[in-house]
């Protein structure tokens, strides 16, 4: 089964071990520590017994995890935290094995209401956005229910659309479109459906909808702002009616940006689209010559799928140098940490970590170069 995966998330914990465990209790002498070596040997040849790979990466990752549960039993956690730890794991294991086998094509992610009925301009929209999308070899992402989830489906279809479904007492059933397929997942908690809408997004289209669509849209811009996930086109859509959004958006201005509550170039973070059309060529346009970006140490290394004349550059080190903590912005071959997309082009500078919304305009100029026919 092919992993090659398009995007890959913009700053990967390096480690799984906590920086500081000082606010919490001392183990007690009596207590069988489950990281002693004796049984760390034993969960390694398990994990060696099930086709994992010993001193490797992945399986220090999985015996850390194997370890963190039986460290559980001690700390005496009861059983209503047990069953929220093991449901989450369960959950995010298994939609995990379902988007793996869908790897390569581009996905959106939907928010909008499920209160939208059909025929009104919210839903028709949709329904056109999400087929241009397909047409264009995207698969969608939507919660599986009514409304905008609904017409998110209705547009590609049920082959290039995935349901990631929350268990709600007054929200039960998926739509019709994705009822019953094998691409949609029940979630038992908003937290770990939210984490796969932004972990399998290439990037997010939104339509208006009440505190759920708003939760989502902040929760989308909040982790991109701060670095926390990919760098992603996030477009908003609505009706010919257009009241939604810019109202939305004067509300960011004058409450969150004039208040310095934000940086200017947050606002780059989204684009608002006045038709089905424009927000698919924005979505699309994001891609033509970036491809995906990761931290090597602490050097942004920024995938492209074609080289930069070196005139550009120039213009990117004059036009973005804030963003640069030391050294310049160069072109380069990948790293020799990196083992994926080893045949892309790439620019890297060691980053600041900060004004990501200044990475955002970075990218809009790399796209908007011409590139060297060479």
């Amino acid at each position: 089964m092919s992993m090659d995966r398009n995007r890959q998330e913009l700053d990967p914990t390096p480690s799984t071990d906590p920086r500081n465990e000082s606010a919490v209790p001392p183990e007690k002498e009596h207590q069988r520590r489950a990281d002693s070596e004796d049984i760390t040997r034993r969960l390694d040849e398990l994990i060696a017994e099930v086709g994992g790979t010993p001193g490797s990466f992945d399986a220090k990752l999985v015996r850390d995890l194997l370890v963190t549960g039986l460290k559980l039993i001690p700390d005496g956690r009861d059983t209503g935290e047990l069953k929220l730890m093991t449901a989450a794991v369960k959950e995010l294991r298994y939609a995990y094995r379902v988007f793996a086998q869908y790897a390569k094509p581009h996905k959106v992610t939907i928010f909008g209401s499920a209160r939208t009925p059909p025929g009104h301009g919210d839903y028709e929209r949709a329904v056109v956005f999400s087929r241009l999308m397909a047409e264009a070899g995207w698969m969608v992402i939507t919660g599986a229910g009514g409304g905008i989830m609904e017409a998110g489906h209705v547009g590609p279809g049920r082959e290039a659309s995935f349901g990631v479904a929350i268990r709600l007492p007054f929200e039960t059933t998926a739509n019709e479109v994705i009822a019953g397929d094998e691409k949609l997942i029940h979630f038992r908690y908003f937290f770990t459906r939210k984490l796969m809408f932004m972990a399998q997004a290439e990037a997010i289209a939104v339509f208006p909808g009440g505190f759920g669509t708003l939760d989502e849209t902040f929760e989308s811009l909040t982790l991109v702002q701060t670095g926390k996930a990919s760098m992603i086109p996030i477009v908003m859509i609505e009706s010919e009616d257009n009241s939604y959004w810019p109202g939305w958006i004067a509300f960011v201005r004058e409450h969150l940006l004039k208040r310095g509550l934000i940086s200017e170039e947050d606002l780059d973070l989204f684009f608002f689209a006045r038709t089905p059309e424009e927000a698919v060529e924005h979505v699309v346009g994001f891609y033509r010559t970036y491809h995906s970006s990761r931290y090597v140490r602490d050097d942004l290394v920024i995938r492209m799928k074609r080289r930069l004349r070196d005139e550009d550059v120039a213009r990117l080190n004059d036009e973005f140098a804030v963003l640069v903590k030391s050294g310049s912005i160069v072109q380069r071959d990948a790293y020799a940490e990196e083992s994926d997309h080893l045949d892309l082009p790439r620019l890297a500078f060691t980053h600041t970590r900060h004004n990501f919304g200044l990475v955002r305009r970075l990218i809009d100029r790399i796209n908007g170069f011409e590139h060297d026919a060479g």
